[in-house]
C-alpha cells in the first residue's frame, strides 16, 4: 500500500475517520465529560470550557479539529511524519479544510495561514514540513469551496528558532517550558493588526499552540485561530502515558 496510488490508503481507511461528536471546550477543543459539562455550565459567560482554558485561557481564539487522534487517523498522520508517504498530505488536508469551515463567521474574511515550524534541521532530516503540506491542500480546496474567503499563506513568517527535545514523553509543565523562546516571528509588520490562522498536524496536551499564539500575539496579531486535522484527548494522551510506563518495566525486567 505505500506505493498503491496517489493517496497510498484506500478509501474506505479515509472514509472511517469520523468528525468528533463529544462536547467540546469552545476554545480549545478538549472533550469535556459530563461532570466537566456540569461544571463549565455553571459559568454561562464563558460557555463550556475545560478546566485548563479557565485557569489559564490560552491566546488563540479558538482551536478547531477535524477528528480524533486514533485509528486510521493516527495511522494516515504516521504515514505522513515518519514514513515519507507524502501523497497522505491530499486527504488530510481535505480534512483539514472542513475543520477550518467551521470558524467561517467567527474568524474574519481575510486570514494569514502559517504551519507551526520545524527547526530547520529536522526538517531537512524529513523532507518536508508535513503541516506545511496539509495546509497547503487545505488552502487549495477552500479556495474551491470558499471563493468568498481570503486565505493566503505565509509560513515563514514564523520560524523555529530553537530546537527542542521531543514533547512526547514531558509533562505539561515541562512541555511549557520545553517551548519557551522555541519560536520568534520573522517580519512583525507582516503580522501587526492581522487575523492569523494557525495549522498543524495535531494538537495534543495544546503547549505548542499556546506558544505559538503567545509570539504571534507579542508580534501584533489581532487574532490567532488555530486549526489541525487530530485532536488527541486527555484520556488518550493518559494512556499513551500508561503504555511507555509499562513498555518501561517491560524492558527492566527483560535487562533484569
Amino acid at each position: 500500500m505505500l506505493r498503491a496510488g496517489s493517496y497510498s490508503i484506500c478509501d474506505d481507511c479515509v472514509g472511517r475517520v469520523q468528525t468528533q461528536t463529544a462536547v467540546l471546550c469552545r476554545l480549545c477543543g478538549e472533550a469535556l465529560d459530563m461532570e466537566g459539562v456540569r461544571f463549565a455550565g455553571q459559568f454561562p459567560a464563558e460557555g463550556l470550557l475545560c478546566a485548563p482554558c479557565r485557569l489559564a485561557p490560552p491566546e488563540f481564539e479558538r482551536a478547531v479539529a477535524y477528528a480524533a487522534y486514533e485509528d486510521e487517523l493516527r495511522e494516515m498522520v504516521h504515514l505522513l511524519k515518519y514514513e515519507r508517504v507524502r501523497g497522505v498530505a491530499r486527504p488530510l488536508g481535505k480534512m483539514l479544510a472542513l475543520s477550518v469551515e467551521t470558524l467561517e463567521g467567527a474568524a474574519g474574511s481575510d486570514l494569514m495561514a502559517v504551519a507551526v515550524p520545524l527547526f530547520p534541521t529536522k526538517e531537512r532530516q524529513r523532507g518536508y514540513n508535513q503541516s506545511v503540506l496539509v495546509a497547503e491542500e487545505a488552502l487549495r480546496e477552500l479556495k474551491k469551496s470558499r471563493s468568498g474567503w481570503r486565505l493566503r499563506a505565509s509560513h515563514g513568517v514564523l520560524r523555529r528558532v530553537r530546537d527542542t527535545q521531543s514533547q512526547f514523553s514531558l509533562t505539561p509543565q515541562g512541555r511549557r517550558r520545553n517551548l519557551r523562546g522555541a519560536f520568534a516571528v520573522e517580519k512583525a509588520a507582516m503580522v501587526a493588526g492581522r487575523e492569523v490562522l494557525l495549522v498543524d498536524d495535531i494538537y495534543t496536551t495544546g503547549s505548542t499552540a499556546r506558544e505559538c499564539a503567545r509570539v504571534l500575539r507579542r508580534a501584533g496579531a489581532s487574532k490567532v485561530w488555530v486549526a489541525t486535522v487530530a485532536r488527541a484527548q486527555v484520556e488518550m494522551v493518559a494512556l499513551w502515558g500508561a503504555s511507555r510506563t509499562a513498555r518501561a518495566n517491560v524492558a527492566s525486567w527483560d535487562a533484569g
